[in-house]
């Protein structure tokens, strides 16, 4: 419905004390008088008018004190930032013009521009030459497939992982070798950090304030890696510079170090891919997986001729659950569940996970060792990529 304002009221209200229902009615009160008082400051997509800007803040010259004021005014994630100064803005944006928006950023509907990405960039500890990466990674969550409202809102653990595919990732240091899901990286921390950064503090999606994730989880404070393309025996995902977001779970670990067959390695990819919890499977139309696989099992597997279409579809065909199964738990019976799913009366009948093999997403990365990893999405979003561009 675009062109229509919005107004954003919290979820869940479910077994919400009454105060609490009280405090979201007063805000959604607060929020409709904002769109009734000034109908033309309504933007066009339905975004609610952003604040007025604040005037610059003077702080004294200690990193402590820095980080006491920007924690207390809820503008950092907890770590130590690097202060966002006009110096250290002016060079992250390298002559991009700073009031350039790339567009509205959910759930409070705040302009995007390139300056706000700066300052959350400074403040991650970002190279600048990691910001081209940054603006394309934004680009590509405001895309309608990959929901961004959802992945902002949701109780899912739900976070955007960054994939920086072709040669700017070796150039500015993302990291695709051992321990890539893990610290110890710069590129990786400070893009993944400041990507976070910008959701929470452009986005508006704080921890139980529109961020409504039951748990949360590790990967909302950074989530970044790259392809290990020189170990890849199908070569890259994607070969020219571009990023991928892929609204993700946390990784979940494939511990084989028994299989010398492709078949048995990817037996223990597809049986870690399906569980009761996973929300993959449930919401079919939108399904994704990532599959990340170490070098060592990925040699393995092309070993046996597979390729990276074989892949796909083995585990399209064997990450499944029976129906029997499925009614036992998780998420059966949800309004949403396909009708034709709902329409199966074979108990035995093994239902997939994904809609079809080019919905199961194969890359490298990582070191020795036989683990591998599957990376659920979270159903109502889609995988997105963008190529790099200047930013201005």
């Amino acid at each position: 419905m675009a062109g229509l304002p919005l107004l954003v009221v919290q979820h869940p209200l479910g077994g919400e004390p009454p105060e609490s229902v009280a405090r979201r009615a007063q805000q959604a009160l607060e929020q409709l008088a904002s769109l009734l008082g000034d109908p033309a400051a309504a933007v066009p997509t339905g975004a609610i008018p952003s604040a007025p800007e604040a005037p610059d803040l003077s702080l004294p010259d200690d990193p402590e004190a820095v980080l006491a004021e920007f924690v207390a005014r809820q503008w950092c994630d907890g770590l130590p930032i690097i202060p966002p100064t006009a110096a250290r803005v002016g060079a992250m944006l390298g002559g991009a013009p700073p009031d350039r928006a790339l567009g509205a950023l959910p759930p409070l509907w705040r302009p995007a521009t390139l300056e706000k990405l700066a300052v959350n960039a400074v403040m991650a500890g970002c190279e600048p030459a990691a910001f081209p990466v940054l603006v394309a990674a934004v680009q590509a969550m405001l895309d309608p497939a990959f929901n961004l409202y959802g992945v902002q809102a949701t109780t899912h653990p739900v976070a955007p992982l960054v994939i920086v595919h072709g040669p700017v990732a070796a150039r500015i240091g993302v990291h695709a070798g051992s321990g890539c899901f893990g610290p110890g990286f710069r590129a990786n921390a400070t893009i993944g950090r400041a990507l976070r950064l910008i959701l929470m503090n452009v986005g508006g999606a704080w921890p139980g304030r529109h961020d409504m994730a039951t748990q949360g989880s590790p990967a909302k404070f950074a989530y970044c890696i790259a392809e290990r393309v020189d170990a890849s025996p199908w070569g890259p995902w994607r070969a020219e510079d571009a990023v991928t977001v892929f609204g993700g779970e946390p990784p979940h670990n494939v511990n084989d170090h028994v299989s010398t067959t492709a078949a048995g390695i990817l037996a223990t990819v597809a049986d870690t891919a399906v569980s009761l919890g996973s929300n993959v499977g449930w919401f079919l139309a939108q399904s994704q997986l990532l599959l990340v696989l170490g070098p060592e099992h990925a040699a393995t597997i092309a070993a046996d001729g597979f390729t990276r279409a074989d892949v796909q579809r083995h585990v399209f065909e064997h990450a499944r659950l029976p129906l029997r199964t499925l009614k036992l738990g998780g998420m059966w019976g949800m309004q949403d569940w396909p009708a034709w799913l709902s329409a199966v009366r074979d108990d035995d009948a093994l239902l997939p996970q994904v809609p079809s093999p080019d919905d199961v997403f194969v890359l490298v990365a990582g070191g020795p060792g036989k683990h591998s990893a599957v990376v659920p999405n979270c159903t109502f979003s889609r995988a997105v990529s963008r190529p790099l561009a200047p930013p201005g």
